[in-house]
């Protein structure tokens, strides 16, 4: 990847006009992807041998899904009414997620997590010091640099933003569902 690789804006709904209306879905090579690959069979084996990864989090991980997800809120709904207890929840779907992770963070969580060194640093340069310009129709923007976000379009955004979110259950005594950056956190009342 040499962090130049152009941004095409996918329509999501709504007003095409509307620049807010579009995602950013990033361009890279088939080396760049395969690569990718090779990391996110890496993170998997790491995350599996240590149980690192929240067990509540239901997004992007195999075996689990959204459904899986809803599935054990209702379930854990259904526990607390079958006791007669009830149950205060919060929604949360963060808006913008994946734009807002700070590049110069998670090679720290990678490293807390024991990964490889050379594993680590090649994250490190496939975020920091990335450039990103828009393509429409022949058109390209000017290049603005990138200091937060993983790319979407990428194999391995999805775990890197993992990887961000991971801890988010610490020091929370609720029960906590996530699916990707969605979540809902939950106690019985």
């Amino acid at each position: 990847m040499t962090g130049k690789e152009p941004v095409v804006p996918i329509y999501k709904g709504g007003d095409r006009l509307a620049v807010l209306n579009h995602r950013s879905i990033s361009l890279t090579s088939v080396v760049c992807k395969q690569l990718e690959h090779d990391i996110v069979r890496y993170l998997r084996q790491v995350w599996d041998k240590n149980d690192w990864l929240y067990e509540g989090q239901h997004g992007f991980r195999l075996g689990y899904s959204c459904k899986s997800q809803v599935i054990m809120v209702c379930q854990d709904i259904a526990d607390s009414l079958d006791e007669g207890i009830g149950i205060d929840a919060i929604i949360i779907d963060f808006s913008k997620a994946f734009d807002l992770v700070p590049h110069d963070q998670l090679p720290t969580n990678l490293t807390a997590l024991g990964m490889d060194s050379r594993v680590v640093v090649w994250v490190r340069k496939f975020l920091v010091g990335h450039t990103q310009r828009v393509r429409v129709g022949g058109q390209l923007s000017k290049e603005v640099k990138v200091t937060s976000a993983v790319l979407q379009g990428s194999v391995l955004s999805p775990l890197l933003f993992l990887v961000y979110v991971n801890d988010i259950c610490r020091n929370i005594d609720s029960s906590i569902r996530l699916f990707a950056d969605d979540c809902i956190i939950y106690k019985k009342s």
